[in-house]
């Protein structure tokens, strides 16, 4: 069994083509029905504001995996000088249960959810051919509106044009990736009119956002608490990545849900998105909106990603399981 730290998860650093990669080979093979996903229960106590999220899932298929996330999201660290989130990612053996690996997935899950979005993004711009430079917006520029610009500045080089980023946190209107020109600025209407890309990366509790989209636009709600739930309506598409999951814990979906009669017929998930081109028809001025509750299955895909690497490249702690494991028993046993 092996420990990875985030010091560990940082130095193998696998390109986004592949994070993005192996998380299209999950959508394939949940799509295929070989995965099993419970829906993930929250723990709460004392301030409400905070929880505990468990995260199972097994994925078969090229990953064939077993996982759990453990993550937390205390909101009031931030005023503390500690991280919002802290998580841990356990590894199964998918034919045995044997447990393979504990990794401190802080980073980790941030990289899952950046991974996601761009793999909506690339379904997206594969339907709408060459839009020239992209025009993209943000709001929210903590650990995952950063890892966002990342993850786009990897996967799709030459093709961003204007990055317009706001944040209401001045402290935060630094340190954009090495090499892309980021404008900040603290109205989110001026990074969001006329953006092609718009990402939510906030911790907002009221909702904001209630202007048209831009015609042709693709809107990634990362952090499902921006938009007024009117907005349902003006979006050609809306994509989520599994309704049971979304339609809960006061996101933007269920607000569309319980307010506008918004349905799980009317919206399409990413793995339809994926393997059944459900972004088949959309037109140049049509508008999407995407809404990631986050999925275990993706965890335990990237999860695995970062494990079998680390073991190839002998990165990591190995950890003996009552004395008697080998550390040569045990990469062998991962490959």
């Amino acid at each position: 069994m092996y420990y990875l730290s985030e010091q560990d998860v940082a130095d193998l650093n696998p390109s986004w083509s592949e994070i993005v990669s192996v998380l299209r080979q999950a959508a394939t093979t949940v799509a295929k029905g070989d995965f099993a996903q419970p829906v993930k229960p929250y723990l709460r106590y004392r301030d409400p504001i905070n929880r505990i999220i468990a995260m199972p899932a097994f994925v078969g298929g090229s990953v064939d995996m077993s996982g759990l996330k453990w993550i937390a999201s205390f909101p009031g660290n931030l005023a503390h000088g500690l991280p919002r989130a802290h998580a841990l990612t356990i590894l199964n053996e998918a034919a045995t249960g044997r447990p393979l690996a504990v990794i401190d997935s802080s980073s980790l899950s941030a990289i899952r959810t950046a991974g996601v979005s761009g793999l909506m993004i690339e379904e997206f711009l594969r339907r709408r051919g060459d839009l020239g430079p992209l025009r993209v917006g943000m709001t929210g520029f903590g650990p995952i509106g950063q890892r966002h610009l990342q993850m786009l500045q990897g996967l799709f080089p030459g093709r961003l044009g204007e990055v317009v980023v706001c944040d209401v946190n001045p402290s935060r209107r630094v340190n954009p990736p090495a090499g892309l020109t980021v404008r900040f600025c603290s109205d989110w209407r001026e990074a969001y009119q006329g953006a092609q890309l718009f990402l939510t990366c906030t911790t907002s509790r009221e909702r904001y956002i209630d202007l048209p989209p831009a015609p042709g636009s693709l809107h990634l709600n990362v952090s499902l608490r921006d938009y007024l739930p009117s907005m349902g309506r003006k979006f050609t598409r809306i994509v989520v990545d599994e309704w049971e999951e979304v339609c809960r814990e006061n996101t933007d979906i269920q607000a569309m849900h319980d307010q506008t009669g918004l349905r799980e017929e009317d919206v399409c998930d990413l793995f339809q998105v994926c393997t059944a081109d459900a972004l088949k028809g959309i037109g140049p001025t049509d508008s999407v909106m995407f809404n990631p509750m986050g999925m275990a299955v993706f965890d335990v895909a990237v999860a695995a990603l970062y494990y079998r690497d680390a073991v190839e490249r002998n990165v990591g702690l190995p950890l003996p399981r009552g004395g008697s494991a080998s550390v040569t028993n045990e990469r062998e046993g991962a490959r």
